[in-house]
């Protein structure tokens, strides 16, 4: 007799009820899942991963509900389940991490609290052991710096930070099962491996059950036994990994492929079309440097946070750094998260102020400005970023013919309604937005529309420099690579310098001429991005370069495309 799986759902129909009567959001879906099994659950934005993970544990928004279906997990049937059966699975039995740490963790309690919560109310902790096991989680997900981070708020801490978080109090408990929503978006590669290292033994030693929602399907290829694919509420193929990428037979699958970055793949063939950028020609070497850093540092701390009543000591979060960017170039910066990459980004474009050291700009000490002064200062619209979250950089209030026509009112020459109207058309045709798009609201679009709009804002003005932090780390690989393409499209055709900042060094490899590697806010390495990702010469480098996952795309109809 076949041994029972830990988890099978059959036929999944999910229906959501709107303004515009009831979508079914999902159909038809049936998979089942073993102990010690990782299973990859792929697809685009909008496919039904999510929701189909989600119903698992009814964690469906109000509007939402189990239309048809089953699920069963260890044979208790959950589609049945009351509220006080839901409550003894959640947690304890089923764990779930959830996509966007900074919205799921409390604003107003701090890392160890919550943590203490979460072993306190699933009795796996007393006391007199409650610190020691916080301390094994937080070394568990790479934290070391467990006094900072124990008693840190989450807005205290980078993304990365919480995400390593999350994935601690999700491994709390014990769990037979592990839901995993886009666990290691915010993640450098050494991070993530080990992470994925961790609950990859936990699953094969210790019979834990993982579902891996996931676009990385490098990261998949590594560590699945087997994938679900989506499209638009479907499952359209199901294969254990040895088939997978050798005989992906449905065209949908070839397409995520197709755009997933890999060793060896150029910009160029991350979609089966022509890019734009092909056809234009590289901006001419600049001789002198656009943007010169020179012994750039930041700390934070030595202060008391009045409003949550906590000291906190000094931390170094940027340490002497200098390297500079040319006009016309794409620098790449690599490294942790919490290596400082970000705080430097926001110091570039005088979000905030430097501890010490210099920043020029075309020649000009921006640090002599005040970051409060840089805001009305010429030099303003030359620097622009375009921010990692496109949903929290943008007003969910305002349209997107708004959010684009910001900028130019405030620093930009646009007066007359007219001329205004066809800067904004002109913007979003650069990005590739349909132009019905401009009276949305920003919850109307999906991840990669709200990324082109970022992107249409920071080149609204004609900058010169474009701060690029994570553009596209919570996109889907098919977006991913059209947001690329463009991204050098604009560059040639602009003549834009971009600082890029990312997770993904095939990203960065495809993408930047020059890469800056950043540990604990000091640049350990810079030179040539080839030079330095086949010959590092840095520790930190080699590591970040072995821990890359890889993926062979060996299917015979992906060569055909």
């Amino acid at each position: 007799m076949d041994k029972q799986p830990l988890l099978s759902i059959k036929n999944l129909a999910i229906d959501f009820e709107t303004r515009r009567g009831t979508v079914r959001a999902v159909r038809d879906v049936s998979f089942h899942l073993n102990r010690g099994e990782v299973l990859a659950l792929v697809g685009e934005s909008g496919s039904g991963k999510s929701v189909t993970a989600y119903s698992i544990l009814n964690l469906l928004d109000k509007n939402g509900r189990l239309a048809e279906g089953e699920i069963f997990y260890n044979g208790m049937s959950l589609h049945n389940a009351n509220k006080k059966q839901l409550e003894e699975v959640r947690g304890r039995e089923i764990a779930m991490i959830f996509q966007n740490p900074m919205s799921t963790l409390n604003p107003i309690r701090k890392v160890g609290q919550h943590l203490r919560d979460m072993l306190k109310t699933h009795g796996y902790a007393n006391w007199s052991n409650l610190e020691a096991e916080i301390e094994k989680l937080l070394h568990q997900v790479e934290i070391f710096d467990v006094d900072r981070v124990k008693n840190a708020y989450p807005f205290e801490l980078s993304g990365g930070m919480c995400q390593r978080v999350m994935i601690a109090l999700a491994l709390a408990c014990r769990s037979q099962l592990l839901i995993a929503d886009e666990p290691t978006t915010g993640l450098d590669v050494t991070t993530q491996k080990s992470i994925m290292d961790l609950v990859h033994n936990l699953a094969k030693e210790g019979d834990l059950a993982v579902i891996l929602i996931t676009h990385d399907l490098g990261l998949a290829a590594k560590y699945c036994d087997k994938f679900v694919v989506m499209e638009k509420g479907l499952v359209v193929e199901q294969n254990p990994r040895s088939h997978f990428f050798a005989d992906a037979a449905h065209p949908y699958t070839q397409k995520l492929l197709l755009a997933t970055p890999s060793k060896d793949a150029s910009l160029s063939e991350l979609t089966s079309h022509s890019p734009d950028y092909l056809h234009l020609p590289e901006p001419s070497k600049a001789t002198t440097p656009l943007l010169q850093v020179k012994g750039l540092r930041k700390t934070y701390g030595k202060q008391t946070n009045f409003l949550f009543s906590s000291a906190t000591e000094e931390f170094v979060a940027v340490e002497d750094s200098h390297f500079e960017i040319y006009s016309g170039e794409c620098v790449g910066l690599v490294g942790g998260s919490g290596s400082g990459k970000s705080t430097t980004s926001r110091m570039l474009s005088r979000l905030e102020d430097p501890t010490s050291g210099r920043i020029l700009f075309e020649g000009t000490d921006i640090t002599a400005i005040s970051s409060k002064d840089f805001i009305r200062h010429p030099l303003r619209k030359d620097i622009q970023m375009v921010f990692q979250d496109p949903t929290g950089s943008l007003n969910p209030r305002h349209s997107v013919f708004d959010l684009i026509s910001e900028p130019l009112l405030r620093l930009g020459a646009y007066r007359s309604k007219e001329d205004l109207n066809s800067k904004v058309e002109e913007l979003t045709r650069q990005v590739g937005l349909p132009s019905e798009f401009i009276y949305r609201l920003p919850h109307q679009l999906s991840g990669g529309q709200k990324a082109r709009v970022g992107i249409a804002r920071a080149i609204a003005l004609q900058p010169k420099l474009l701060i690029l932090d994570e553009p596209t780390s919570a996109l889907d690989v098919s977006v991913q690579a059209t947001v690329l393409q463009l991204l050098e499209t604009l560059r040639r055709e602009l003549g834009l310098s971009y600082l890029f900042i990312s997770h993904d060094l095939y990203v960065v490899k495809m993408l930047s001429h020059r890469l800056l590697v950043m540990q604990e806010g000091k640049i350990v390495e810079q030179g040539m991005t080839k030079e330095v990702m086949s010959n590092p010469q840095h520790p930190y480098t080699q590591g970040l370069m072995a821990a890359i996952p890889v993926i062979e795309k060996k299917s015979p109809a992906l060569a055909e495309l």
